[in-house]
């Protein structure tokens, strides 16, 4: 009887699709589902929704033909997109897209779905060029970890700084609808079990280089095999922004926000001064070679976000004086003019653009004022100097002109350089510096991205948008795609257009506290124009402060507007929400009694408390002593 029964499931078994010695699946997978078109002005995209099934071999695109849907591109693995390149507006395409399996089985085609080439808006370019550059951080992110590789085509080497630039990119792809929250949740996961779970730490420092699969340091040269502060500093601004971004209540979202506190809190900042009396923060430190590199952080460079991290860091705080003591202790001031530019910190002509994107992805230069700058109004004119210096093109180089410009780090026809006005300028543009410059210079940064697309075309657009950077002397293209130059493209456009990863990086109570302890109110430039903010939205203060049971906070408002306030504490967690309404022109006050939203009295301790009104955000200090 037990023997007939066997034999009789195993009937089944070989019905289903099974044979006996290859076990072949005979079951084709499912057909694509959600296939869509996007048409741009001389290349389209097809995309579809993801298909689940553990032995999905790939897609294959069919394209109309005079016979009929034809075979025409077969795409391998879970890739989820397809790009095809026209070279101008108003052609027409019709696809469809089937899945295949490993066992070579395909499904039924899709539907249909048309494209047309047409001329695009100012928003659509900004859009398709965020889209693509997405991929990069997102498609071609390392399956294990999650983080970005350094290059296209660097295999397992991930790289910190580069990855903290995709997890404010995966930010942008949330907001923007590329992947659904959920899946911007999973990713995030991955991430930061692979941070706090494999990836090596000196210090809480990372490395700059990282095997993706093992999280073992990958040396970036011979003494720098260790933890690489400016690469962690740029993660951590990227993981800060994500702490604030994944605010809701889901299960997973919580502990991205407590993993992401945990890095942030394990980040020993003290360690990197080398000596417990140096104002300086130093870039290496090695297991093997200790000090070796000795890499002092002396400004005007890419390293400011070390200072101001380490400044706001809730558990390994360096002293607010040793920005000016330690960053701003070298060649800082500057103070002339080229090409009718002012230039109040950095070297002649600014340096490479760089200098102005990477440490200013989450912080806002916006308004941000000390004793030597404006970093907005230093940052503008350094964009405007780099592109006035590529008009006048002194070394007559091929292909520069006004909606032609950016000199900043890339690949070049020889190797890599910071390329730069002066000597370091050797006719190689990067897309990455003009388009990275968007909310300092929108109109000659748009004009800029519509140039190189129109005029270079696919030479320069890739798959994961635009290429690293091209040399018209040398009629050279860049294959080339680097992390650490995408991901301020995808960052600095979403700045420009909604300010989300500023506002999510600086809604940090830590990192208010910060600029409460270096910054002083002043003009700021507004992303789409200079306007000074409406200073009648101002702080009157709170009183009692410290307080023992209730204290109340004053502020002014010029219209009757609506206004949040909340309550955090040092960790970044609110604490309490007291208000959320229309408050009326003039001068307003608010209690909040010493208790969280739970009704229970807070501990004692500093406590930040937070007003928004619209786009403008003020903040506070309140101790309570209980």
């Amino acid at each position: 009887m037990r023997l007939s029964l066997v034999a009789f499931f195993l009937s089944i078994f070989m019905a289903s699709g099974f044979t006996s010695g290859s076990l072949a699946d005979t079951i084709p997978p499912g057909m694509p589902a959600g296939v869509r078109a996007i048409s741009y002005e001389k290349h389209i995209d097809i995309i579809w929704d993801s298909n689940p099934e553990s032995d999905l071999g790939g897609y294959r695109i069919y394209k109309k033909g005079s016979s009929g849907y034809e075979l025409f591109a077969n795409i391998g693995g879970r890739q989820q997109w397809f790009y095809e390149w026209y070279g101008s507006p108003g052609v027409a395409g019709s696809y469809k897209v089937s899945a295949y399996d490993v066992y070579g089985n395909e499904s039924p085609l899709s539907d249909s779905v048309n494209t047309f080439t047409k001329e695009m808006t100012d928003d659509e370019f900004l859009d398709m060029t965020q889209r693509a550059t997405f991929r990069y951080f997102y498609d071609y992110a390392h399956p294990y970890s999650g983080l970005a590789r350094e290059r296209y085509g660097s295999g397992n080497t991930v790289t910190i700084g580069g990855s903290g630039f995709g997890v404010m990119a995966l930010i942008v792809g949330v907001d923007r609808g590329y992947i659904t929250r959920q899946q911007g949740r999973e990713r995030m996961i991955k991430i930061l079990n692979f941070l706090t779970n494999r990836a090596q730490r000196y210090h809480g420092v990372y490395s700059h280089w990282l095997d993706g699969e093992t999280g073992t340091t990958i040396p970036f040269s011979t003494y720098d095999n260790g933890g690489d502060l400016v690469e962690t500093s740029f993660m951590l601004q990227g993981l800060l922004a994500a702490r604030q971004y994944f605010d809701d209540s889901d299960t997973n979202e919580v502990k991205i926000r407590s993993m992401i506190t945990a890095i942030w809190e394990g980040t020993e900042f003290t360690w990197y001064r080398r000596a417990s009396f140096s104002p300086y923060l130093y870039w290496h430190w090695s297991p093997n070679y200790g000090w070796q590199m000795n890499f002092k952080l002396v400004g005007w460079n890419e390293t400011m976000i070390c200072y101001l991290l380490g400044i706001a860091s809730p558990t390994y705080k360096i002293l607010a004086s040793s920005f000016a003591q330690g960053f701003a202790s070298g060649s800082y001031l500057n103070g002339m003019s080229f090409y009718g530019y002012k230039l109040w910190v950095g070297p002649n002509n600014g340096g490479p653009l760089f200098f102005a994107h990477y440490s200013f992805l989450g912080f806002d230069p916006r308004g941000k004022k000390d004793a030597y700058t404006n970093y907005f109004m230093n940052n503008r004119n350094h964009t405007l100097i780099n592109r006035a210096y590529c008009i006048a093109n002194p070394k007559s180089h091929q292909g520069y002109n006004a909606n032609s410009w950016g000199l900043t780090a890339s690949d070049n026809p020889w190797g890599y350089l910071a390329h730069e006005p002066g000597s370091n300028d050797n006719g190689t543009i990067a897309p990455t510096a003009a388009l990275s410059s968007m909310p300092y210079t929108p109109t000659e940064s748009i004009n800029t991205l519509k140039n190189l697309y129109r005029t270079h075309g696919n030479k320069l657009w890739g798959s994961y948008g635009f290429r690293d950077a091209f040399n018209m002397n040398q009629n050279w293209f860049a294959s080339s795609y680097l992390a650490i130059d995408q991901g301020p493209i995808i960052v600095m456009i979403e700045n420009y257009r909604s300010q989300l990863l500023w506002n999510k990086f600086m809604a940090n109570p830590e990192i208010q506290i910060m600029v409460d302890s270096l910054f002083v109110p002043d003009s700021t430039t507004a992303v789409r124009n200079e306007q000074k903010d409406d200073e009648s939205f101002r702080l009157a203060g709170s009183y009692p402060n410290p307080f023992v049971h209730s204290t109340v906070i004053a502020f002014t408002l010029d219209s009757d507007e609506a206004v949040e306030i909340g309550i955090y504490n040092l960790l970044g967690s609110k604490v309490r929400n007291i208000s959320n309404r229309v408050f009326q022109r003039g001068e307003n006050e608010v209690v909040w009694d010493g208790k969280d939203d739970n009704q229970c009295e807070v501990g004692t301790g500093v406590y930040i408390y937070r007003i928004a009104a619209g786009n403008k955000i003020l903040s506070g200090k309140l101790v309570s002593l209980k």
